[in-house]
């Protein structure tokens, strides 16, 4: 037989109580269990702990010795335990974030938030086109969180196994190089720029769709779509070879203009996602939070949005609603 923490403290009610039908009681056991367990303790430490006698027990050598070891460990067992209660209990306590989200400035400005609101965790991101993708990583257990988004009123990904909540909801901009003819004006219909090529970072969700329907709407068929990485669409926007979509909070990018477009045709939902079994409501509050503030930071340094929102509405970076809890 192993020695076991409750053997240490069955050893140590009974030199507490003095007799065995006191420990029992003491336990909740009866005496003769108590005795037969007893008597198995001292068979694994080699030796009796308590003499028995018609007036209770009295501790041998080897029980002073072992009685010794029980008064550091079981007060040091007890700590542990109300430690890690305290330490489970407290969001700034998980030792490591790991991260997923989309390209963009939003997932890098939540890493910079995290690291002064939780200082003590090791943050990792793992990006990804596909929301899907980071939607499947939630599920797997492979990551906490996830910076996603949806087109307009699209349902988020995974929304059967997932929680998600609205961090925010922007609209889709366009960008023009600063020599195109349209570059200075405050907002563009969609229908100015009929006869431009496009250019749009990949995705799976209905994204592409959307921005079709919404040229039909305006009258013609988009020509020729790139779908390529930021670093790309950058390039061919500030090279005059396409016009490129962006969320609103896209950063200020030399050579390049964004606009927003007249009527909002097209709104992007931020989203923050992770799964209920696996995260503490106090950590997922923090970090939802966090990545709110996060957005609000970010468009706060964009100029076309800031000019946008004090002309159509007044900033709101913290919506109550959450698009979907399973």
């Amino acid at each position: 037989m192993e020695l076991e923490l409750r053997h240490l403290k069955t050893i140590r009610a009974i030199a507490d109580a003095g007799s065995l039908t006191r420990a029992a009681t003491d336990l909740g056991l009866a005496q003769p269990a108590l005795s037969a367990q007893l008597k198995r303790i001292e068979r694994a430490l080699g030796g009796e702990l308590f003499e028995r006698g018609r007036h209770g027990v009295r501790v041998t050598a080897l029980g002073e010795l072992v009685l010794e070891r029980t008064r550091i460990v079981l007060p040091a067992v007890t700590e542990l335990q109300r430690e890690a209660t305290r330490f489970a209990r407290t969001p700034h306590a998980t030792s490591a974030l790991r991260l997923g989200g989309t390209h963009g400035p939003l997932l890098g400005a939540l890493v910079d938030r995290l690291a002064d609101a939780v200082p003590d965790a090791r943050v990792t991101t793992c990006t990804s086109w596909s929301e899907r993708e980071l939607a499947d990583l939630l599920t797997e257990g492979r990551l906490d969180f996830a910076l996603a988004g949806t087109c307009g009123s699209a349902p988020p990904p995974g929304a059967g196994t997932l929680v998600w909540r609205e961090v925010a909801v922007d609209p889709v901009f366009v960008m023009v190089p600063d020599a195109h003819p349209l570059a200075h004006r405050t907002e563009l219909d969609l229908a100015e720029l009929a006869d431009e090529e496009w250019a749009c970072v990949p995705g799976d969700g209905c994204f592409g769709d959307c921005f079709t329907a919404a040229c039909t709407r305006a009258g013609f068929t988009p020509r020729r779509m790139y779908e390529t990485d930021t670093a790309s669409l950058v390039h061919l926007v500030q090279v005059g070879r396409a016009v490129g979509t962006c969320r609103a909070t896209f950063p200020t990018t030399p050579g390049i203009t964004t606009l927003p477009l007249t009527g909002t045709p097209l709104t992007w939902r931020h989203l923050l996602g992770w799964h209920a079994t696996t995260q503490r409501e106090e950590a997922a509050a923090t970090v939802l939070a966090q990545a709110r503030l996060a957005h609000a930071g970010v468009a706060a340094g964009s100029e076309s949005y800031t000019l946008w929102l004090s002309a159509h509405r007044s900033p709101a970076p913290h919506p109550p609603v959450a698009p979907h809890v399973p």
